[in-house]
């Protein structure tokens, strides 16, 4: 069994709560089915979960190298160097980067609210990029947005290799037909 879900801002990848962040289990009371990677709890989008241990580690294992694909809402406005810089890869503290495949992307127009939003400041504006990356070190696509000058102000994962958030509504889960 493969379950897409589409996990809200302040959701952790487990199903315990911890501190001021929420569990899994508020939304997917599924008992044998375990988390397939992770995403932070400051982070939305699509989280994989299985029952299948094999499958598990073919999404979530690094040497497999499933591309996660993420829509990045970022302060300020990017340039030609900053996302020549992402496509490279970018000097990290815990080394480089593989190169990512970035791009300028459209506001989206379906997107849920989140809560609580983001913060705007009138005299800066915001910006949006799809990134695709096939690492996943620690947040990494907030410290590769910081490195070239671009802050992350909210990040959603969109797709992992060939599964997708589709048109999931935040907070829903559903399960993928074989």
């Amino acid at each position: 069994m493969l379950i897409r879900f589409n996990k809200p801002y302040g959701v952790l990848s487990q199903f315990t709560p911890e501190g001021r962040w929420r569990g899994l289990k508020e939304f997917i009371d599924l008992p044998g089915v375990y988390v397939a990677g992770r995403l932070d709890a400051d982070s939305e989008g699509l989280l994989l979960l299985t029952d299948d241990g094999r499958q598990q580690a073919q999404i979530a294992d690094p040497r497999f190298k499933m591309e996660k694909t993420y829509l990045v809402q970022v302060d300020g406005l990017p340039d030609i160097a900053a996302l020549n810089a992402l496509r490279r890869g970018v000097l990290l503290n815990d080394g480089l980067t593989l190169p990512a495949r970035a791009q300028v992307a459209e506001p989206p127009t379906t997107l849920w609210e989140r809560t609580p939003p983001i913060r705007v400041r009138l005299n800066q504006p915001t910006s949006w990029l799809e990134l695709v990356i096939q690492e996943g070190r620690n947040r990494q696509v907030r410290r590769m947005t910081a490195a070239v000058g671009l802050p992350t102000l909210r990040l959603i994962r969109t797709a992992i290799g060939p599964y997708n958030l589709n048109d999931l509504p935040s907070g829903v889960w559903q399960q993928e037909t074989p």
